[in-house]
């Protein structure tokens, strides 16, 4: 499945869901003034799960049985997260 270009917030440039997190990752590396940084990968992870199940969820009207298949999770699957992250 190819993912489709999303326009930028002043609307006349378009970019990938890619572009985005590169963005935002390389503005991370940008902001650490010299600091280590671990785990990162755990943090994008973090950053990005919830939201994508809550917004799977509101797309579906709350119904989880069609969150799971937007988003390609057995049922089972998306519940143990939806606990994990307290989403009720």
């Amino acid at each position: 499945m190819e993912i489709q270009p999303i326009n930028s917030l002043n609307g006349n440039e378009q970019h990938t869901l890619s572009d985005h997190v590169r963005r935002c990752v390389e503005d991370y590396f940008a902001h650490l003034n010299g600091h280590d940084s671990t785990g990162l990968y755990q943090l994008v992870l973090n950053e990005v799960e919830k939201p994508l199940l809550e917004t799977a969820l509101k797309h579906s009207e709350f119904n989880q049985t069609k969150a799971a298949k937007v988003l390609g999770l057995s049922r089972s699957t998306l519940r143990k997260k939806l606990e994990q992250y307290g989403i009720s």
